[in-house]
């Protein structure tokens, strides 16, 4: 049959076989055992799984990691501490140092940009100290920071450099 194009075709006579009929709803019902076929497919990563051995995790040398993370950390600029905890301290310290002529307690508020002003700050502090006491460690011929490093980096930096 010549089709041309832009025409329909010609509906197929009713007969029975159609997807409605009540014959072909009643079959498509019920539950049919399989007659065989092929097996479902094992994928082939189940099959890995059980000829390989178990991967062993990665292990580094000592000072690998570590040396990474100082690099990581030398590049980023982003905060370290984070925000929250760092709040709550700053609002713990304010409140406490601020009292009234009466005893009652005297709630401050902060601005956002107020509270991250200081994060720098406190942030910019603790890594020039840790560089000062670093500097003490390693004239000290060692390469571990103790306290008493902080400590002398504290004095030697006089009463606007950390010692209160």
């Amino acid at each position: 049959m010549a089709q041309t194009v832009g025409t329909k075709r010609k509906a197929r006579p009713s007969g029975g076989s159609e997807a409605g009929s009540p014959a072909k709803k009643a079959r498509s019902q019920t539950a049919r055992k399989s007659t065989g076929g092929r097996a479902p497919r094992r994928s082939s990563n189940a099959q890995q799984q059980q000829d390989d051995p178990p991967k062993k995790n990665r292990r580094f040398r000592p000072g690998t990691v570590a040396l990474r993370e100082i690099r990581k950390y030398q590049k980023s600029t982003d905060l370290l501490l984070r925000k929250l905890p760092f709040s709550r301290l700053v609002r713990e310290i304010a409140q406490d140092m601020t009292t009234t002529t009466n005893g009652d307690i005297y709630e401050l508020r902060w601005q956002s940009s107020a509270l991250l002003a200081l994060q720098e700050a406190t942030e910019a502090f603790l890594v020039h100290l840790f560089e000062d006491a670093n500097l003490c460690a390693l004239h000290a011929k060692r390469v571990t920071i103790m306290q008493r490093d902080i400590q002398l980096a504290r004095r030697i930096r006089g009463p606007w450099g950390g010692v209160s």
